[in-house]
């Protein structure tokens, strides 16, 4: 099973130092039950291999770049795409939105609910709606069909009858 929000979210919290309740609490869970659900939650595989994979890093929490501006607003959209699993050297690399939408729809490491709003949000690129075509492409359209009306008919079918 993939890694959900929750675990992501116990994961990290994990990872910036709070025991198996705390996180389990930060995560969403209920305070009452916040102990066996954080000792759930740090046996399951999903999260341990997040765990390791993001230790072996050591972007836990990772640095913003000196490069981008530290305004507020930015930096914490920086934090958030850092926090959701994104690799914040190939999020800079990309100029073109789209190409960085279709790298985080087929990144296998990203959130599978950031993968399906990734591929949602490319849609029109790709695919045109039923009936959002402008007047030229009616017009095209229309003259298809008219040209199709009047175009050179079928030869007639010749039968053949014996009749004697």
């Amino acid at each position: 099973m993939a890694l959900t929000g929750k675990k992501r979210a116990f994961a990290d919290a994990v990872l910036a130092g709070k025991s198996n309740k705390e996180a389990a609490i930060e995560a969403g869970c209920s305070p009452k039950t916040a102990s066996a659900a954080g000792s759930r939650l740090a046996k399951d595989k999903d999260v341990v291999a997040y765990i390791e994979q993001r230790g072996k890093k050591g972007a836990a929490k990772a640095e913003l770049p000196s490069s981008l501006p530290q305004d507020d607003e930015r930096a914490a959209m920086t934090r958030a795409a850092v926090d959701a699993g994104f690799d914040l050297g190939a999020i800079l690399t990309f100029k073109d939105p789209r190409d960085f939408l279709l790298a985080a729809m087929n990144d296998p490491e990203t959130e599978k609910k950031l993968r399906v709003t990734a591929a949602q949000t490319l849609m029109p690129f790709f695919h045109q709606k039923l009936g959002e075509g402008g007047k030229k492409d009616a017009k095209a359209e229309a003259a298809k069909k008219a040209a199709s009306k009047f175009g050179s008919l079928a030869p007639p079918k010749l039968v053949v009858n014996n009749r004697k």
